[in-house]
């Protein structure tokens, strides 16, 4: 596969963008989109999509850390539909359990505060989320795609 890819960390008030390349298969932390609202969360994406032109998009997939889904999953899985109904590419669900630790980790010992963390740690855990997608299909290990 080539091309561009974008990730989302969903979230009921954010959702962390990633963007990164078949090519280098390198995740980049890009933005976190804020705010509640579905048309100017969708707005945004839309302009992220039109500006990276990507191949495919990848949704991190919230699970319990026994693996279990829940509310959030659900709702997550209903954002990776939606993005694959407004804008025709594939998405990738992945496994994202421990993200946002790592994310946080990462960014304590770039040594943010608090207020820095929060401000761009879901683009970072959709970064890992990125990164995982990458490095399992360098494994040639199954993915989930949205059907």
């Amino acid at each position: 596969m080539n091309g561009t890819v974008l990730a989302f960390d969903f979230g009921t008030k954010k959702i962390g963008v990633a963007v990164g390349d078949w090519e280098t298969r390198m995740a980049h932390p890009l933005e976190v989109i804020r705010g509640e609202a579905n048309d100017p969360r969708f707005a945004r994406i839309q302009a992220l999509i039109g500006e990276w032109r990507p191949c495919q998009l990848v949704a991190g997939l919230p699970l319990s850390l026994e693996g279990e889904e829940h509310d959030l999953t659900r709702r997550a899985r209903r954002f990776a539909q939606q993005l694959h109904g407004r804008f025709h590419l594939p998405v990738t669900l992945i496994d994202e359990r421990l993200t946002s630790v790592e994310a946080d980790a990462r960014l304590r010992e770039a040594g943010l505060n608090a207020a820095g963390r929060r401000r761009v740690e879901d683009s970072v855990a959709a970064q890992q989320i990125l990164q995982d997608h990458f490095d399992l299909a360098a494994h040639d290990h199954a993915t989930t795609p949205l059907s």
